[in-house]
Order: C-alpha cells, then sequence, then structure tokens
C-alpha cells in the first residue's frame, strides 16, 4: 500500500473570536491581551506547560530590555512579566534595575534569569485571570481555510481530531506551523548545535547552602554545544532547519548522546552529581519565518515607521533601537493571520534581534491588540487604523516609538564586527 486517503467529518466544537496556536510566550501574550479585550480566546498548546523555549526549552533568560545607558525600551506585558517571574523565585535583575529606570545612566543592563517552571505557573495564573481558554497536550494540526482566510483549526488531542472555529488566527508555534500549512509564503532557516540542560551537583548544593540562593546549586550540561552564532559548530555536523520530524529527531538524538558521553566521561562522578532538567522541547531558535508584507532586518536600526507596534532594543549590542512594523506580522493576503515572536518576518541577524523573549512577547501583546482591532472595524489584520492601534498600544505601556533623544550621533551599525549591509542575508 503506497497511499491512503482520509475522510472524516467534524463538526465545529466551538468558535471563537480569537484563537492562539503555541503557547510560548508570544502566544500566551496574545491569548491574554485579546481576551482583556473581551473577545473569546482559545490558546492551543501541544506540551502541558506554557512559556516555551523560555520554560520548556529551558532559555529561562529576559535578555536586556534597554538600550545600554539605563534607558528602557521594551515595556507592555513584559515590563510586567519581568518583574513578576521571580516573585516566586530567584532573580538576578541588577539592583540598579530594581525600582525601575536608574536615576543616572549605566552600562549595566536590564536583564533576568528566572526560575522556568515557576514562571510557568505563573503564566498559567495569568491566563486563567484573562478569561481566555486554554487547550492542553493538544496540537493544532491544519488550518481550515475559505480561500485565504482562516476559519478555524484542527487538533489532535487525547478527545481525537476535533475543529475549532475561529474569526482571527494567531500563530505562535515558533515554526509557523498553522500557518505554513495554509500556504502562506515563509523562509526556512538553520539552526546550529545549541543544546543545554541543567546539572545538579553536591559542590553546586554547598556553594548554594553557603550563598542562600539555590540558583547556585545548577550548572550547564550540553550536547555540542554549538553557540547562537555557530561558534564550536563541530564539523561535519548539518545545520537544522527543524521543520521535518527527521530533522528534529536527528538534532535532539545526536546532541543527548554527545550529553551521554560527556556523562560517561565523569563516571566516577555519578554519586554527586545529576542531570536536573532536560528541555522538553527542541531548543532551536530559527527554524521559519512569514514572508511578511515588510521583512525587518538590523539595517532598520534607528529607523521609524509610520505603522510601529513597538520599539525594541538589540540584546548583544548597546544603543540599537528599532521599530517593528505590524506589516512584519502579517501579509494583506492573507487577511485574519498574523504571527509574533521568532516567526515574524526578519532575517540575518534582524532575526536575531526580534526573536528573543522581550520581543516576542511585546510583539505577541500587539498581534493580538491588532487582531481584535480587526474584528473591531470589520477589517484585514493588515488594514486596521494604525492611530488607534498605537493609541491603544501606548495606553497598556508599550514604547511604539523610540525617542530620537536616545540616538547615538554615529549610526553606523557594526554586528560582531561586520557592517549590517554585510550580513543582512543571513546569520553571521
Amino acid at each position: 500500500m503506497n497511499s491512503i486517503t482520509l475522510s472524516k467529518e467534524l463538526k465545529m466544537k466551538k468558535e471563537y473570536d480569537v484563537i492562539v496556536t503555541g503557547g510560548g510566550v508570544a502566544g500566551v501574550a496574545a491569548a491574554i491581551s485579546a481576551a482583556n479585550n473581551g473577545k473569546s480566546t482559545l490558546l492551543v498548546e501541544k506540551s502541558t506547560i506554557l512559556g516555551g523555549l523560555a520554560t520548556l526549552g529551558l532559555i529561562n533568560l529576559f535578555v536586556p530590555l534597554c538600550n545600554g545607558r539605563g534607558k528602557q525600551i521594551i515595556f507592555g506585558l513584559c515590563d510586567k512579566w519581568v518583574k513578576e517571574a521571580s516573585l516566586y523565585g530567584y532573580d538576578t535583575i541588577p539592583s540598579l534595575w530594581k525600582n525601575g529606570e536608574p536615576n543616572e545612566p549605566t552600562l549595566k543592563r536590564y536583564t533576568n534569569r528566572f526560575p522556568p517552571y515557576i514562571f510557568a505557573l505563573q503564566m498559567t495564573e495569568d491566563l486563567l485571570a484573562s478569561g481566555a481558554e486554554l487547550l492542553y497536550d493538544s496540537v493544532a494540526t491544519e488550518p481550515v481555510m475559505d480561500g485565504n482566510r482562516c476559519v478555524g483549526v484542527v487538533t489532535h488531542s487525547k478527545s481525537g481530531m476535533e475543529f475549532y472555529g475561529c474569526k482571527m488566527l494567531i500563530d505562535t508555534t515558533g515554526d509557523l506551523d498553522v500557518m505554513r500549512s495554509a500556504g502562506v509564503p515563509h523562509t526556512a532557516g538553520e539552526n546550529f548545535a545549541t543544546y543545554s540542560c541543567k546539572q545538579i551537583s553536591l559542590d553546586g548544593c554547598k556553594k548554594a547552602a553557603e550563598s542562600g540562593n539555590i540558583r547556585d546549586a545548577y550548572s550547564s550540561i550540553g550536547g555540542y554545544g554549538a553557540s547562537l552564532w555557530g561558534d564550536r559548530q563541530p564539523e561535519g555536523v548539518p545545520k537544522w532547519s527543524g521543520l521535518t520530524a527527521e530533522e528534529v529527531t536527528d538534532y535532539l538524538v545526536t546532541n543527548q548522546m554527545v550529553m551521554l558521553e560527556k556523562l560517561k566521561a565523569t563516571e566516577s562522578e555519578r554519586n554527586s552529581r545529576d542531570v536536573a532538567m532536560i528541555p522538553h522541547m527542541p531548543q532551536f531558535r530559527t527554524t521559519c519565518h512569514l514572508n511578511g508584507d515588510y521583512t525587518f532586518t538590523v539595517a532598520d536600526a534607528y529607523r521609524h515607521f509610520d505603522d510601529s507596534v513597538c520599539a525594541i532594543n538589540d540584546f548583544e549590542h548597546r544603543d540599537y533601537l528599532y521599530e517593528v512594523p505590524l506589516r512584519a506580522l502579517t501579509r494583506r493576503d492573507y487577511p485574519n493571520m498574523a504571527t509574533a515572536g521568532r516567526s515574524a518576518s526578519a532575517s540575518g541577524y534582524g532575526w536575531d534581534v526580534i526573536r528573543v523573549i522581550p520581543p516576542a512577547i511585546i510583539t505577541g501583546q500587539a498581534a493580538a491588540e491588532a487582531a481584535c482591532q480587526a474584528i473591531d472595524e470589520g477589517c484585514a489584520i493588515a488594514d486596521v487604523d494604525i492611530r488607534r492601534l498605537q493609541a491603544k498600544l501606548e495606553s497598556e505601556n508599550v514604547m511604539v516609538h523610540f525617542p530620537d533623544e536616545y540616538v547615538p550621533d554615529d549610526r553606523t551599525v557594526i554586528i560582531h564586527g561586520k557592517n549590517a549591509a554585510e550580513i543582512e542575508g543571513g546569520h553571521l
């Protein structure tokens, strides 16, 4: 038997104003924002906790929310979460930033490494408080399309195959899974051999007991351990797009077996250390992005957009400021679908700038606000009244346009020693 034909009639189980697929930080931000706008909202998450890479993937770091000179750039829901993520666990917020923006300029950046699983529980609490509904252990496998308009999604779960209707679809799977299946134009990426787990040891426990901080009990252990820029990428080891089951499996098995060899090499320490946390999703950063109405690049540094929905900053380099246009989250020819975070329309190092936790949260919030406004105005997401949208975002403490006084005199954009024009087309 070389092929089969599947045919199954599914009645709509329930219809929502907004369906969000993928419960990473961008998806949770989107679902909460939609529900807070009074829209019936469903968040579909394939795992059993929220947070995506930030929690399941153990990438539990709010990278800088500031310009590297003491001025905060990213606010909104992200500003709330960066503080709340450590209410019931450890934090690494610099003392200068504990009570808000410092009074004087500083090179100390506003970051926070947080306890991932506690933060996941807090996001669930926030989601439930908003009134959004949640489906765990459920995969949104297929969009249901009427032409180029999404009218719902098919999910697979313990309940079998089910059909949920929607007016607006926000794809925050991180890999653009639903929009890709709908035929939306996209670009596949590549990922290096990065893989990191959390190890606990007796020495770490002793250090934690002495410092009084449980975070000191943990250290990192992983597979090949290539950097985000490809440093230490082993020769002969391929980069993965992460868009097939075979590639995902190869990435995981390859790195897990390398980690096992490391553990075997320290067999004499077996009674004094253990692997405490393994990521429960691939730690891919750039699998696939939307080819939106605009593609965000690092060359957009210091540029103002008329349709900006948020200002963000570079997490690696001081001073570089950006605005994210609504066009990077949408395509006009797919009128009721949007994305956010690491599947937003971006390329090269610009993709790296937009994909990390703070921009993911703030673009998720913006995508939901735009989708809700599109429902109210009876138009495509791309065609909403942008001034009204910007005013709404600003009322929610989102910086839409960065202040020009934060822009340095020298606007030459040099990323890792290269001019922006040299790296626009790909990773460093």
